[in-house]
């Protein structure tokens, strides 16, 4: 059992045994990265879910069904800025529109959507496929809580 050589020694009362440190500091591991890791996925969700980019991307979408369904006065009136209806007449708008020719076959495909940190604008870039032929969309969206189309470029793919 003990050696009857070495004198009996109580364990001292200031330090705790290591085992119970080494958990210790393995639960505060475990701890620390969970909040660090709920942190890291909450920005991402933040900006997709709250930023400027994720706003714009479903106007973007609505816009872009409804035009292609022939709803322009909709289009113009509830996307378009006031700024951008001065340049652009709706009377000019609906005919640019009934110029390309779109149909029930024409389906949109986002494929950017970008804005700036801090700022309350984005850009969509995409395309709307339909049979036989595709029409290049780009959108500019600004706006606080009220996002409108401050540009918009709807042509037919080269």
């Amino acid at each position: 059992m003990s050696n009857p050589q070495e004198p009996y020694r109580p364990p001292e009362q200031g330090h705790p045994p290591a085992n119970n440190r080494r958990k210790l500091w393995t639960v505060l591991g475990i701890a620390g990265g969970a909040v660090l890791l709920a942190a890291a996925g909450a920005v991402p969700l933040f900006n997709l879910l709250g930023g400027a980019a994720g706003k714009a991307q479903g106007l973007a979408d609505d816009f872009t069904q409804l035009v292609i369904t022939g709803d322009t006065d909709t289009a113009y009136d509830d996307y378009l800025d006031p700024a951008l209806q001065d340049k652009l007449s709706k009377e000019e708008f609906a005919a640019g529109v009934q110029s390309l020719e779109l149909n029930d076959s024409c389906k949109p495909a986002i494929n950017k959507v970008s804005d700036e940190n801090g700022t309350n604008a984005a850009d969509v870039e995409g395309v709307i496929s339909c049979d036989g032929k595709e029409v290049d969309l780009a959108y500019r969206f600004d706006g606080n809580n009220d996002m409108k189309m401050i540009n918009i470029k709807l042509r037919p793919k080269a």
